[in-house]
Order: structure tokens, then C-alpha cells, then sequence
């Protein structure tokens, strides 16, 4: 089967990569004139003049992000099979529906409001009380058109900082740590779900991932999983989906946002699960069975960003392993991440520890459960 992807960047890579395996062939559609996936046949098509190309050669699409027009994706749905569906992309791709969404569910949430206006952001923080996060409706992402509003004074600073017509203000969270839940959900509607997994960013970008968590309670793990799967069956969903969460002091889950394709805290699976979230994603979007999503051993993932590691040094250690993405060092820019596998959570951290000191500018590794080792 040939599988299109709209989007040519390093998850559609590794998609490709586990594809491949499979049989299957690949033809990306890239809309922003710089594609990097390096693998199969690329159309760059920012100007949208060579979609029937695209659409001739391919059985079913597929997308590695969720910035592209729903029009877009509403008019290829015509011709050939589009799994996530153009619901989940509009959902998905807008905070102010994404919420609405998770309200319907009844999926808690941070306290929220929609404003449209510097003075309405002003408003809300004093209404929610500051410190209050501020984040544009549309396109961010890695931290992106966001920003910290200490005092409601600071409301025009980040107005105007974020420059869109209308924001979600979202009240401070004191939580325990961020987790998210990777799921699959196949064409006949069979759900798996991966181990919850512990993330830690830094100015908005992820840089270490952890799974299975060794002191997480099963009903926790079974209430993500309610949560999650209740939004694959609402919007009939194929695929991957992630869903990112907070999780509070009083043990309760509070969701962040979700992302309607293989994600970046779900790369600890390409070594450290039976079947990788790429490979299960393809299983769903080609209705064959889903994989194995069980844990094989404690893992890590590390992202690299900005700048190369000592990658040497770092492939000495034993059961590590790197992905690298073909990409030119950029500040901020996501290059390769490392995938640490141990049989002990103590032997991880010491791991994790070591590959951090051979990444520049790398922060320190800060799980919860750090102190329980």
C-alpha cells in the first residue's frame, strides 16, 4: 500500500521507517516548501498546485501534524480515506474547540476563558488569578504564541507579544507532574493503550519522556484511559492519538491538549514497547490488528534540540540507542532524540544522567519519583 502523509517532516520520517517493513511505500505532500523526512518520494507543493498528483499514487492519507488547512483535508477525504478524519485536524488544530470538546465529555480541564482582547485578558487573570497562561487559539505549539501573565498589568505586554484575534487564558495548575496517554484506535474500533508516560519541558518544548511511570496507581492508568478513549469513539478516530495531562496533588487528571497523530512523548516506544507507536498508527490506518503496546523495559526518551551530542559517547552506553533526524542545528530546532532503556528505574536515571551530560545545553533529568529510587 502506498500511504500519503501530508506534512514531510521527522515524524513522517519515522512513520516511513516503520513502514517500511511492512511493504508499504510512502509519497509526502509538503505545504511549507521545506521538507526534511529524507525517506520516500516527496511532493513540495506549497502553493497547492500538485495535489492530483499526490492523489494518484496514493491508497490512503495520513498526516504528521495538525497545522494544515481542514479544507485541505476535507477535499482529499473526497477522494481517497483520510485517517485521523477531518474532524479530529478541526478539533484538534483550535483550542477553543478542543475545549469545548473536552467539556462535552466531561474530561476536566484547567479553569479557562476565551478572550478577545487585550482587555479581556486583563480581565481574566484577575478573575483566575495570576500567575495565568495565555495561548493563541491557533498554530502554537512547542511553546509558541504563549505566554506567562504574572500580573493582569502584563496583559497588553502578551497581548501583543502573541498577535492573534483571540486566546485561551488558562488558570496555574499545582501539579505533580505532566503525563500523557498514547492510544490507538484501528478502523473496527479496537482500542489499545500505551503505559502513561512522565514528561519534562523546558520553555515549552519537551525534553524527556518516561515510561512506565513506577509509581503510578492503576486507577489513575484507568481513568486516562476512559478519558482517552471516549474522545477516539466521539470523533470516530483512526490512529494515533495523544493526550497530554497534568497530574494534581489530590490524584485527579486534568487535560492539557491533545494531538491527533504520532507524538513526540510517545517515542520511548520504538525501543522501549513491543510494537512502536509508528508502526501501530499504520496497523490502524491500513485496518490490519494493532500491536502489542506493552512496556519491555524502563525507558527514556531525550530529545536532542539545537545543537548535536557527543553521539559516540552516547551510543557506548549499553541498550541506547539514537535517532537521528537529518537536520541542520538550529536554535530550538528538534534534531534526534535518544532512546535510554535499563532494567531498573535506578539504572535509567544513572543512564539518562549520563547521555544528558554529553548533550549541550541538556537540562537536568527531574522526574517525580526521582527521589523514591
Amino acid at each position: 500500500m502506498n500511504i500519503g502523509v501530508l506534512g514531510a517532516g521527522q515524524l513522517g520520517r519515522m512513520l516511513a521507517l516503520a513502514g517500511y517493513p511492512l511493504g508499504n511505500r510512502f509519497t509526502f505532500l509538503d505545504t511549507t516548501g521545506s521538507p526534511s523526512a529524507g525517506v520516500g518520494e516527496v511532493i513540495v507543493d506549497p502553493d497547492n498546485q500538485h495535489l492530483a498528483e499526490f492523489l494518484a499514487k496514493v491508497d490512503v492519507v495520513t498526516y504528521e501534524f495538525e497545522h494544515l488547512p481542514v479544507t485541505l483535508v476535507q477535499e482529499i477525504e473526497k477522494h481517497k480515506p483520510v485517517y485521523p478524519s477531518s474532524r479530529a485536524i478541526e478539533v484538534c488544530q483550535n483550542r477553543v474547540e478542543e475545549k469545548a470538546l473536552f467539556d462535552r465529555l466531561n474530561i476536566p480541564t484547567p479553569a479557562y476563558r476565551v478572550v478577545e482582547s487585550a482587555e479581556q485578558l486583563e480581565a481574566a487573570a484577575r478573575e483566575l488569578g495570576c500567575p495565568v497562561v495565555a495561548k493563541s487559539v491557533t498554530e502554537g505549539y512547542d511553546g509558541k504564541g504563549q505566554a506567562v501573565l504574572k500580573a493582569p498589568e502584563e496583559a497588553a505586554a502578551a497581548w501583543q507579544s502573541i498577535g492573534h484575534a483571540q486566546l485561551v487564558v488558562e488558570a496555574f495548575v499545582d501539579f505533580v507532574r505532566e503525563v500523557s496517554m498514547i492510544a490507538v484506535r484501528g478502523r473496527d474500533g479496537e482500542v489499545v493503550f500505551y503505559p502513561m508516560a512522565e514528561n519534562q519541558h523546558v520553555d515549552g518544548i519537551l525534553r524527556y519522556s518516561v515510561a512506565p511511570l513506577p509509581d503510578l496507581d492503576v486507577q489513575m492508568q484507568q481513568t486516562a484511559d476512559t478519558y482517552i478513549r471516549t474522545l477516539l469513539d466521539e470523533l470516530d478516530y483512526v490512529g494515533v492519538l495523544a493526550l497530554e495531562l497534568f497530574q494534581t496533588r489530590d490524584g485527579s487528571l486534568l487535560a492539557n491538549e491533545m494531538a491527533p497523530r504520532v507524538h513526540n512523548s510517545g517515542h520511548w516506544t520504538m525501543d522501549g514497547a513491543v510494537t512502536s507507536q509508528f508502526e501501530n498508527h499504520l496497523r490502524a490506518v491500513q485496518g490490519l490488528p494493532l500491536g502489542s503496546t506493552q512496556a519491555i523495559a524502563p525507558t527514556c526518551m531525550v530529545n536532542v534540540i539545537g545543537r548535536e551530542g557527543d553521539n559516540a559517547a552516547m551510543l557506548a552506553l549499553a541498550n541506547t540507542h539514537l535517532h537521528r533526524y537529518d537536520k541542520a542545528e538550529r536554535a530550538g530546532r528538534k534534531l534526534a532524540h535518544v532512546n535510554v532503556v535499563a532494567a531498573t528505574h535506578t539504572e535509567l536515571l544513572e543512564k539518562v544522567r549520563a547521555c544528558q551530560a554529553l548533550l549541550p545545553d541538556a537540562p537536568p533529568v527531574e522526574w517525580s519519583f526521582t527521589n523514591t529510587l
